[in-house]
């Protein structure tokens, strides 16, 4: 096995730039366990929703979703559906 490392120059700058997490401080998403966000299959999203809702980091946590291409559960108050749906208007 050859255990060289890869000694390429180029660096990547997305590795180097962590987005802004801030919003998470302050989420309501916190004070719920993950198994509300990220239900079974065919279970409802309501409940996460409307906690989304009330939540001053909604519109962050949906600006994250979409930027990192999150495909599952709820964040900033829409389904992994909902998501693709608006993706797929805004382009």
């Amino acid at each position: 096995m050859d255990m060289r490392m890869d000694m390429n120059p180029r660096m990547d700058t997305d590795v180097l730039t962590a987005p802004d997490l801030s919003w998470r401080e302050d989420a309501l998403c916190a004070q719920a366990g993950p198994e509300f966000f990220f239900p079974a299959p065919g279970s409802s999203t309501r409940e996460a929703k409307q906690l989304c809702g009330a939540c001053e980091g909604r519109l962050a946590c949906l600006e994250y979703a979409l930027s990192h291409d999150e495909r599952f559960g709820v964040w900033g108050g829409l389904s992994e559906k909902e998501r693709v749906r608006l993706k797929r208007q805004s382009h």
